[in-house]
C-alpha cells in the first residue's frame, strides 16, 4: 500500500505530507486542489514509462506545473512511500527542476529501502537526465529499483469523462490490448473479452452489477467482426430484443458506469496497488452512485483507492476516517482528515454531507 506522499511545488500543492489509507475520498470546494492530486498520479504514470517530457508538453509547460510558476518554485520535489506485507518499506524520491525550453529535468532521483524497525537506505539514480532511470536501474539488477518500478507501474489513475462519439471507448479496440484497463477505458471491449474468456466469474459479476443499474441490459456481444478479426466493439443486447445494440447506443452515464464497474471489480491478483478516480459520480443516477460506492469499499479490502468527488450521495456512503478534506488557503491546497472525535456528536444528528454543506468539516468556500 502507498502509505505516505510528500509533495512540494506541484500546481496548487506548495508543501504537503499526506498519509494515505485503504480508502481516501477527497472532498473540497471547486478549485481546492482535488484534481491536482489526481494529476500528480497522471504525471507519475508518464514518468514511470519514460515519458515525463510528453506529460510536460501535454500539460502546456513546466511553468504551469510548478506552484505559482518557475519564479516562485524552480524545483518540484516529491516522495512516495510504500509499505510491504513483511513491514519493509520502499520509497521513490525525485527533484525536478525547470530547465531550458520550459521543461523539467531530474536534479535528483533515488530509490529507498527500509527494513522493519530500521532506517532508510537510499540509492541515487543520478542527476541531469530528462527521463526516469528506473528502467535502467532495473536492467542493471538493482532490486530496490525493480520493486519500486513495479509498485509505480501498479498505480492506475482512471479518467472516464470522455464519452463523446469520437471517444475510444465507443470505437473499435485491438483485441490483444486486453491485459489491463487503460486510463480512458479505450480498450474496455477487449478487456471484457479477456475476462469473459479467461475469468468468467469476474465477467459475470460485472454483468450482474451492470444489470442492477441498467435493468434492460442482458449481456455484451463481444464477438470479433467477421470482417475484422483483430478488433472488437462494445456491442450489447437488451431484454426482449433481438436487435444488436452498439456502443454508441449507451448513454454517457451508463457507459461511465460500465467503465467504473469494470475497473473496480477486478480480482485482487489483477487489481492495481492504487486505483485513482476523478469524480466517479459524473452523469450517474444516485442509485448507481451507491452501487459504485459499494464496489469502492469492497476494493479497499484488498487494494487502495483515491477518489475525488463533489457528490453528497457518494460522500454519505463512507466513514469520516475515509475522508480527506481539501481547502484552498492563500492559493495553497491544504489536505487534512476530519477529527473523528469532534465529529462523533455531530454525526448522531447529521450526515457527513450535511456537515460538509454546513462547513463543519471544511472543504467549502470560505
Amino acid at each position: 500500500m502507498l502509505t505516505r506522499l510528500k509533495i512540494k511545488g506541484f500546481k496548487s500543492i506548495r508543501d504537503q505530507e499526506i498519509e494515505l489509507k485503504p480508502l481516501n475520498i477527497l472532498i473540497g470546494n471547486n478549485g481546492a486542489g482535488k484534481s491536482n492530486l489526481v494529476s500528480f498520479f497522471d504525471m507519475i504514470g508518464f514518468l514511470k514509462t519514460g515519458a515525463l517530457q510528453q506529460y510536460v508538453g501535454q500539460s502546456g509547460s513546466a511553468d504551469s506545473l510548478l506552484y505559482f510558476g518557475t519564479k516562485t518554485t524552480p524545483v518540484l520535489e516529491f516522495t512516495i512511500e510504500f509499505s510491504l506485507k513483511n513491514s519493509d518499506a520502499n520509497a521513490y524520491q525525485a527533484r525536478l527542476a525547470h530547465a531550458a525550453r520550459d521543461t523539467l529535468i531530474f536534479v535528483d532521483e533515488r530509490v529507498g529501502y527500509r527494513p522493519p524497525k530500521g532506517v532508510w537506505n537510499w540509492k541515487s539514480l543520478g542527476a541531469g537526465h530528462q527521463e526516469s532511470r528506473l528502467e535502467e536501474a532495473k536492467a542493471g539488477g538493482d532490486k530496490t529499483a525493480t520493486t519500486v518500478l513495479w509498485q509505480l507501474q501498479r498505480c492506475s489513475p482512471y479518467h472516464f469523462h470522455d464519452t463523446s462519439p469520437e471517444a475510444r471507448i465507443r470505437n473499435k479496440s485491438y483485441i490483444e490490448d486486453n491485459k489491463y484497463l487503460r486510463a480512458d477505458a479505450g480498450n474496455l471491449a477487449a478487456f471484457l473479452f479477456r475476462l469473459r474468456e479467461h475469468e468468467s466469474k469476474t465477467y459475470l459479476r460485472i454483468v450482474r452489477t451492470i444489470q442492477q443499474i441498467v435493468p434492460q441490459f442482458v449481456d455484451f456481444d463481444l464477438s470479433p467482426s467477421v470482417l475484422d478479426q483483430k478488433s472488437v466493439l462494445l456491442n450489447w443486447r437488451q431484454k426482449n430484443q433481438g436487435y444488436l445494440f452498439g456502443p454508441h447506443q449507451f448513454s454517457d452515464g451508463t457507459l461511465r458506469s460500465i467503465a467504473l464497474i469494470s475497473a473496480l471489480s477486478q480480482e485482487p491478483s489483477h487489481l492495481p496497488i492504487l486505483t485513482v478516480i476523478d469524480e466517479p459520480e459524473l452523469g450517474l443516477h444516485p442509485y448507481a452512485i451507491t452501487i459504485i460506492a459499494s464496489l469502492m469499499r469492497s476494493l479497499s479490502a484488498t487494494g487502495q483507492l483515491i477518489a475525488s468527488t463533489q457528490s453528497t450521495t457518494l460522500l454519505d456512503q463512507f466513514d469520516p476516517s475515509d475522508v480527506v478534506v481539501i481547502d484552498r488557503r492563500e492559493g495553497e491546497s491544504i489536505f487534512a482528515r476530519p477529527d473523528e472525535t469532534t465529529l462523533k456528536e455531530w454525526l448522531s444528528d447529521y450526515s457527513m454531507s450535511e456537515l460538509w454543506e454546513k462547513n463543519v468539516i471544511g472543504g467549502r468556500p470560505a
